[in-house]
């Protein structure tokens, strides 16, 4: 990641139009699909619907840690300007007004600067699935890197932040995906689903497939996209596709002019508000 070069900081607005046109469809299972273009408008922060509630309790009879959280992903998830700093020198990071997420930082302490095997530069869904690219010092056989990280860290959260290394295989993205929640499900882990800040693909489709499948399964879904759109560039690069970067100072404006800090920020604000609605503080 390189430095922001551009110095513009007047935010761009928000779209306020987005589509709501068609009828939400029925699924098998009975819930409402996404209206096309009707994931744009969802909270940036979620709420925990009844059976993530009812999943996070069967986790904890299952032996997982209420107060862990593993991220599993891409090279956004992996690299040390993903939450890391949390877990490091107070110096490192300034709450500035948003104090109240003190509290987030002492009960997940340990797992911001956590990193295990199932997040890495240029991963994938299927690579998180192939047992192939699990550490054989640490993971079973036949155990992929998603199942052996939630195997390892018993988390009662998993962060899941993926799709642009996969713009161009959307129907292997979304089946794998699936695959990756139910795993999760299976082991009693609440997967958060976040949409990406790019649209390399063009036409969303990606985030539309992240949307939908945390429709489907009930569980949360950042919508870190939304955060993004008051900034300069919606808070991209020149490349379209990388964030840009400013230390997490959530007291210096011209630092939450950039995603980072807003990517940073939006996630602490998701793990205050399941502590919440859990009791856990």
């Amino acid at each position: 990641m390189v430095s922001p070069t551009s110095k513009e900081t007047t935010p761009a607005v928000i779209p306020t139009q987005v589509l709501h046109t068609a009828t939400p469809r029925e699924t098998a299972a009975g819930i409402p699909e996404l209206a096309p273009g009707e994931w744009m408008s969802l909270p940036v922060v979620p709420a925990m619907s009844s059976q993530a509630v009812e999943l996070f309790q069967e986790g904890i009879a299952l032996g997982n840690n209420p107060q862990a959280f593993s991220k599993v992903g891409d090279g956004e998830v992996a690299t040390s300007w993903f939450l890391t700093m949390f877990d490091l020198d107070p110096s490192q990071y300034d709450l500035g007004p948003h104090g109240y997420l003190e509290p987030v930082i002492e009960t997940y302490a340990g797992s911001f600067e956590h990193v295990g095997v199932a997040a890495r530069a240029g991963f994938s869904t299927t690579l998180i699935l192939d047992p192939f690219l699990a550490s054989n010092d640490v993971c079973e056989v036949e155990e992929s890197p998603l199942e052996c990280e939630l195997r390892r860290h018993q988390p009662s959260f998993a962060f899941i932040s993926l799709g642009t290394n996969q713009v161009w295989t959307p129907d292997v993205f979304a089946a794998e995906l699936r695959q990756m929640v139910e795993i999760c499900i299976e082991r009693g882990v609440v997967p958060i689903l976040a949409t990406k800040g790019d649209n390399l693909e063009g036409d969303h489709s990606i985030n539309a497939i992240i949307a939908d499948v945390a429709r489907e399964y009930e569980i949360p879904l950042w919508n870190f996209w939304l955060a993004l759109q008051p900034l300069p560039n919606q808070g991209l690069q020149a490349d379209g596709e990388h964030l840009t970067w400013a230390v997490s100072d959530f007291d210096d404006p011209e630092a939450m002019t950039h995603a980072w800090p807003v990517r940073n920020l939006t996630a602490l604000q998701v793990l205050h508000e399941l502590m919440t609605e859990l009791e856990l503080d």
